[in-house]
């Protein structure tokens, strides 16, 4: 059966081009990211309460919220924030199967469902949000820049957040230091003290007539009409006609008061370059192809500076997640190009030309049927998967040189291709598996591990696995049936093969002459192999060789924290932060950054966003790295000294 499948080349032939054609097309349409696609398990709910203080919404909002998700099973901690107008809540479960998740979410609804009868009138129905690694942290920071904090900024900063929201492969998107429109409505004392009213009296009056109201139905004959009270209006002539009731009877609102259109300033300020800005934290979907999204929003951002090129406003692309992931598959690209010349390399001086070229042909053939599996199991193509293509590869062709070595030898002795094929995997097949397996057991207790680096580690086994597991179909059908219908014959030698063969035998005699040497002196081969181990663990000691477990690529952006007294206002700690921003710059060659922003009222951490006027932060990202370009943290030691010494702050860092 075996030496028939050999023998059925163009089934094998077929085989090999069809697995290179669509794991070429697989590989094309993976969606590209820089991590894989995993639910942290945390949960956001977001609460608006408009125009109450921070105390305000902690006793009507958050604790009503936090005691109704008191009952809910399997929480491991819940935080709350709440700050003027806003309650945000962060709900953490434990690690969950994701059939036990998605129970545990679907109460979490529920019970915030029954709550909302508990809230305020006024305040907005909670957004609750799924934190994964998808919408954690933004793929995109557009910024927004006019020349005054006016309404042409809030009205070209809300249109592009709904233009980006619209974008395919948008979750949402975070806006840091966008206003809201209001109506502003400013009595006047003498008129209401004329008219017998108190200013709680116009209030009740104006918050019963601004709202809508509906009535039902009412049939009219033969026709059903929908009944429907407009109160609701952001016209301001047609707020100055409100009727209000006093002891004369009904007055019109502009009788009382002007109205007029506003802005309700945002709880945070943004600066690019000295201009006032609006920044747009875009947050990609599951599952999106980060790379494609980034063009398309790079396109739309010029476009669109193109068009408002006379208006004064401007769009920058402040940040984006391409740079390592693009760096990522570069390196992958690059290596496994790099293994296959030296796969061919080493083939050839030792094997020859036609069994090089086989050889050398099973890493495409592998890594193809590799990434057609991945695609197939719904896997993106991120810097995870990367890693644990790039550990492979120079795993991925150990069983072929195996079995073409045995192969070769068995040709060099008269036998014919087939022949040699079948018996060579009769003698080493069963090691060449176990060789194999025993290289997957080593790698599969990481799929073990648990909570959120399991998540993120389990993706380098399932690849080291699937990878080795096709490079058996090579070692045992592919390279076999190539070398087969190859039919190759070393009987009639060139000039090159009786000089290779030479060399190879130089090459054993030396060996074996090195091998009875160390043999005749056991103690002496031994005590050098003790020097080389303690001076390795020398030189590691003495600190001659750096450590970084977790070792990672820096990101080509950085970030500056000021932090002021709690008391600060949220001018005086922008102001502060322009001051940081000054001595930022002055540290900064002009190819070093690609833009520089400054918000306050928001700090972004690690782990969570802190939000409070006394907290400011400055954006600083760098050019793509090049031939010449200062590393980040030297970047960073540079103007250390000058920005932490900033006086005025509570505190600086980075």
């Amino acid at each position: 059966m075996y030496r028939l499948l050999l023998k059925n080349h163009v089934l094998a032939n077929l085989t090999f081009i069809l697995v290179l054609a669509i794991g070429y097309l697989s590989y094309q349409g993976m969606p590209r990211q820089q991590d894989p696609t995993i639910n942290f398990n945390w949960i956001s709910i977001l609460t608006i309460l408009p125009g109450a203080s921070a105390q305000d919404v902690e006793s009507r909002i958050t604790d009503p919220l936090e005691d109704a998700l008191n009952g809910i099973a399997d929480i491991n901690f819940v935080s709350s924030n709440s700050r003027e107008n806003t309650s945000s809540i962060l709900v953490r479960f434990e690690d969950l199967a994701p059939e036990f998740y998605d129970k545990r979410l679907a109460d979490l609804r529920r019970e915030l469902q029954s709550a909302q009868a508990l809230l305020p009138s006024e305040a907005i129905e909670s957004e609750i949000i799924e934190i994964t690694s998808g919408n954690a942290f933004p793929a995109a920071i557009v910024a927004v820049t006019t020349l005054a904090d006016d309404e042409l900024l809030r009205k070209s900063a809300r249109s592009t957040e709904q233009s980006i929201e619209q974008m395919s492969g948008v979750d949402r998107v975070d806006t840091i230091a966008l206003d809201d429109p209001e109506l502003q409505i400013n009595f006047n004392p003498d008129a209401l003290e004329a008219h017998g009213l108190l200013p709680g009296q116009l209030s009740d009056a104006l918050q019963l007539w601004f709202q809508d109201s509906a009535a039902g139905t009412m049939d009219v004959g033969r026709q059903s009409w929908l009944v429907r009270m407009v109160g609701k209006t952001s016209d301001p002539s047609k707020v100055s006609a409100m009727p209000i009731p006093s002891a004369q009877g009904e007055i019109n609102l502009g009788r009382l008061a002007t109205v007029q259109r506003a802005r309700k300033k945002a709880s945070e300020e943004a600066r690019i370059d000295g201009k006032p800005a609006v920044m747009l934290l875009v947050m990609k979907q599951d599952n999106t192809n980060v790379l494609d999204l980034i063009d398309r929003l790079r396109t739309w951002v010029d476009e669109q500076n193109e068009v408002n090129a006379s208006t004064g406003v401007a769009l920058q692309l402040v940040d984006d997640q391409t740079l390592p992931t693009q760096k990522a598959i570069n390196i992958m690209q690059s290596n496994a190009l790099i293994g296959l010349l030296l796969v061919l390399l080493v083939a050839w001086l030792f094997l020859g030309t036609q069994i090089a070229v086989l050889t050398a042909i099973g890493i495409p053939f592998i890594l193809a049927l590799t990434f057609w599996v991945l695609s197939a199991t719904g896997e993106t193509l991120n810097v995870t998967v990367l890693l644990g293509v790039v550990i492979v590869l120079g795993m991925l062709v150990d069983d072929a040189v195996v079995v073409v070595e045995s192969i070769y030898y068995r040709l060099q002795r008269g036998m014919n291709a087939l022949d040699a094929s079948v018996e060579s995997m009769k003698e080493v097949a069963l090691p060449v598996t176990t060789a194999v397996l025993t290289t997957i057991a080593a790698f599969l207790p990481l799929m073990l591990l648990p909570g959120i680096l399991g998540k993120f580690m389990k993706v380098i086994p399932m690849v080291v696995t699937i990878a080795l597991a096709i490079s058996l179909i090579e070692a045992f059908w592919m390279l076999p049936s190539h070398i087969t219908g190859a039919n190759i014959n070393l009987q009639k030698k060139s000039r090159i093969q009786r000089w290779r063969e030479s060399a190879i035998h130089w090459i054993q005699l030396k060996y074996s002459k090195t091998l009875i040497r160390a043999l005749r002196w056991p103690k002496m081969t031994f005590a050098m192999i003790l020097f080389c181990f303690f001076s390795a663990i020398g030189v590691l000691s003495a600190g001659l060789i750096k450590v970084d477990f977790f070792a990672g690529d820096a990101l080509r952006i950085f970030y500056v924290n000021v932090e002021m007294n709690a008391s600060t206002p949220l001018g005086e700690t922008l102001k502060k932060t322009l001051e940081v921003e000054a001595q930022v710059k002055k540290h900064l060659q002009p190819n070093d950054a690609r833009s520089v922003a400054v918000y306050s009222g928001l700090m972004l951490t690690e782990t969570a966003p802190l939000n409070g006027d006394q907290y400011g932060q400055i954006v600083v990202s760098l050019l793509p790295e090049a031939d010449g370009a200062r590393d980040v943290y030297e970047i960073i030691e540079e103007m250390r000294k000058d920005v932490t010494s900033v006086v005025g702050a509570k505190n600086i860092s980075f």
